[in-house]
């Protein structure tokens, strides 16, 4: 659908989609591998099959019985501790194809998904990912392959082979084994959860396996490791976090249970749930379409003036608002089709014409039954918990990482090449090749953006959740590695076309593309794409950032000084073309917390913004948010907020953490009698030799009440 279509008010449609922690099983599965990545596929069952064939000739993998798939699993497994690297590589890629569900011996995409699930719980139970946890410590201290890749002028697949199929099969465990299904065994069910506790405990290498990622993307930032295929590290990166702390839905019922154990109120909604059932508004008119509705504007008046000159009575006897006129419906046609846009913003109504006589068959304007969202007054008391532990790392890196990824970012030469894992040895030398090329980078560049987004909320969610500090710590290095104007600039594109943007090629997914026969691809089926009204990742990606900004901003005038000093309002209106309701409240929120320093023209100017931000954003009942008479907007204020609010993060941590250089006032005091009783206490010399003196003086001419001091 063009562009220019989408941007009419009455065109636009309402996206139909439901905000989750991940999309659909078989899309994240799709995901991992990038299209260069497909003859892999072939050369994985080939090495299966190889090995396979050696130890049972004469059956199929799924005519065995269990205890024979164990069997032979567990050769696979001491087949990883081969010195030669060939041959244990090539083992790896026989454990890459029963992860991939032994899809050979499968008739349909279902059954490969089936045997996936199988296959998965068994390498897990035989001790297959400790295994691939210590190859891949290897791979990252190879240093011969470091120096062999920051010595080559152009890195291509080939340079990440053995990163690569590790990578895979530990995405394709943890992503299928956090999947919950009810027909799961019950010792499966036990197995996710012991699973789940070692992702999340320093097991592997004295750090979680997050820990260890993270290193893997400072290390590839830095320039040490270009090699490193930072998609599939960034996938595993994000299922780790996920599936060890929890998504949105466990962070809910973590929430509700804190404030049950600290004696708060319930919470009055779920913010979620309250969005999921909002509808999206009309998107605010653009530039032409407020002169076109002027023009419209002038004839209805002129038209009124000459009726009202020549047959006064006629008019009166017909309303022109009813719907059975047809001239006044085809005038009004861009104005008033859509219901929404009169659900949405009732100020913005024609101030000439005669308000319209309510008609109770008519459902033509629709007035909401009241707010979504229960208003709330702001407390500035923090309440610290003193169980939290605290784990923080290189939000930098990531940001690095987001900017070479963005779609509005420009190749430069001291940009990092985030494009290692997607680019083949052989370049192409066809259209058709380029063309799948092109799409395949695209894609692979917006699976990135997926995956940082929804690792950067998730971390900010958590440690909100966790403390109060470690939030703050962690949303300040963001804003001083200029988060802000970073997400402003993604967001500074044609949005309605990088939500729509079509850069896949369904085919040539996993599993379809190893269970049906491929079709020939053309110029024109590449260029027409799928028949989906928009890209799932990519209104995901888009909605997270949304929400990192609106954290980072949220009570902090310094911080939106700056989405005012970026002129971010017009890049945010913008985002309000997409008719999706969640995306459209965190841009109003956005929008509601500047709109007190952007003046009293743009408020008369943008009335419709004001009026979706009334009837769709929470309201405190102690914040000004629509006039400019905050005494808190003083602008010499900003700085001192940001210098008091770090001088209390440093506080926290030296006083918390910094154990080399702990404040004695800050130790915790011992209260057990017997422990403070045992203590060597190291006495000076003039006290022992005038010990007597002080037991008589202290001790035995004192009186002691003996009942008192035992209550």
């Amino acid at each position: 659908m063009p562009y220019d279509v989408l941007q009419g008010l009455s065109e636009s449609p309402d996206l139909e989609f439901e905000y989750a922690d991940t999309d659909k099983w078989a899309a994240e599965l799709s995901e991992l591998y990038s299209y260069t990545e497909g003859p892999e596929f072939a050369l994985n069952r080939k090495c299966f099959e190889e090995e396979f064939q050696t130890q049972v000739s004469d059956k199929k993998w799924t005519e065995l019985d269990e205890a024979q798939h164990r069997a032979h699993t567990m050769r696979l497994l001491d087949g990883l501790e081969v010195i030669a690297r060939e041959k244990r590589l090539k083992v790896a890629r026989a454990i890459l194809y029963m992860a991939q569900g032994t899809f050979a011996e499968c008739s349909s995409e279902a059954e490969v998904q089936h045997w996936m699930r199988y296959n998965i719980f068994l390498l897990l139970d035989v001790g297959t990912f400790t295994a691939l946890l210590e190859l891949l410590n290897m791979e990252i201290d190879n240093s011969a392959a470091c120096s062999s890749a920051v010595r080559k002028p152009a890195i291509s697949l080939a340079d990440s082979t053995d990163l690569r199929v590790l990578l895979n099969i530990m995405y394709l465990m943890v992503e299928t084994i956090q999947q919950e299904d009810p027909a799961d065994r019950p010792e499966w069910k036990i197995i996710r959860e012991t699973f789940r506790a070692e992702l999340g405990s320093p097991l592997f290498n004295n750090e979680p396996i997050s820990v260890m990622l993270f290193g893997m993307v400072t290390k590839f930032c830095s320039g040490h490791a270009p090699h490193f295929p930072m998609k599939k590290v960034l996938l595993l990166l994000w299922k780790s976090i996920l599936f060890t702390l929890g998504g949105f839905e466990q962070l809910q019922s973590i929430k509700v249970r804190k404030r049950e154990d600290l004696g708060l109120p319930p919470l009055p909604e779920d913010c979620i749930r309250v969005i999921r059932s909002m509808r999206a508004a009309s998107p605010p008119a653009s530039a032409s379409d407020l002169i076109e509705q002027q023009q419209k504007r002038a004839r209805r008046e002129h038209k009124v003036a000459l009726i009202k000159q020549d047959n006064l009575d006629a008019f009166n006897e017909k309303d022109p608002y009813k719907a059975d006129d047809s001239r006044e419906d085809e005038d009004d046609s861009d104005d008033n089709d859509n219901s929404i846009e009169a659900e949405s913003f009732p100020l913005e109504r024609d101030e000439v014409m005669p308000p319209p006589i309510p008609h109770p068959s008519s459902e033509r304007v629709s007035f909401p039954k009241g707010l979504p969202w229960a208003p709330k007054v702001r407390y500035c008391s923090v309440r610290p918990d003193n169980n939290a532990a605290f784990v923080m790392t290189f939000e930098i890196a990531l940001l690095k990482i987001l900017l070479a990824a963005a779609p509005t970012s420009k190749a430069k030469t001291d940009s990092i090449n985030i494009l290692a894992d997607v680019l083949p040895e052989e370049m192409p030398t066809t259209v058709l090749q380029s063309m799948k090329l092109g799409v395949d980078v695209n894609r692979h560049k917006e699976i990135i953006v997926k995956a940082i987004s929804a690792i950067l909320l998730l971390l900010l969610k958590h440690f909100k959740l966790n403390h109060i500090y470690q939030f703050e710590y962690m949303a300040q290095h963001l804003v001083f590695a200029n988060c802000i104007p970073l997400i402003l600039k993604f967001f500074n594109q044609n949005i309605m076309s990088y939500i729509t943007a079509k850069n896949g090629i369904s085919v040539l997914d996993f599993p379809h593309c190893v269970v049906h026969e491929l079709p020939e691809l053309t110029a024109e089926s590449l260029e027409a794409g799928d028949n989906n009204q928009f890209c799932w990742r990519n209104l995901f990606s888009c909605i997270n950032l949304l929400r990192i900004l609106n954290k980072l901003t949220k009570w902090k005038h310094s911080r939106t000084m700056m989405l005012v000093v970026f002129k971010s309002a017009p890049i945010l209106k913008r985002a309000l073309k997409v008719k999706q309701a969640m995306m459209q409240l965190y841009v109003l929120k956005l929008l509601k917390v500047q709109t007190k320093y952007l003046g009293r023209q743009w408020r008369k100017s943008n009335m419709k913004t004001m009026s979706a931000i009334y009837q769709k954003v929470r309201h405190r009942l102690n914040d000004d948010w629509a006039y400019g008479n905050d005494l808190d907007a003083r602008p010499w204020d900003f700085q001192a907020e940001e210098c008091a609010l770090r001088a209390n993060i440093e506080r926290f941590n030296s006083r918390r953490y910094d154990k080399s250089h702990s404040n004695p006032d800050f130790l915790p005091v011992d209260n057990c009698l017997q422990s403070v009783l045992g203590q060597r206490v190291d006495l000076p010399e003039d006290f022992q030799m005038n010990y007597d003196l002080w037991l008589e003086r202290e001790v035995f001419s004192k009186p002691i009440s003996w009942e008192e001091l035992l209550q």
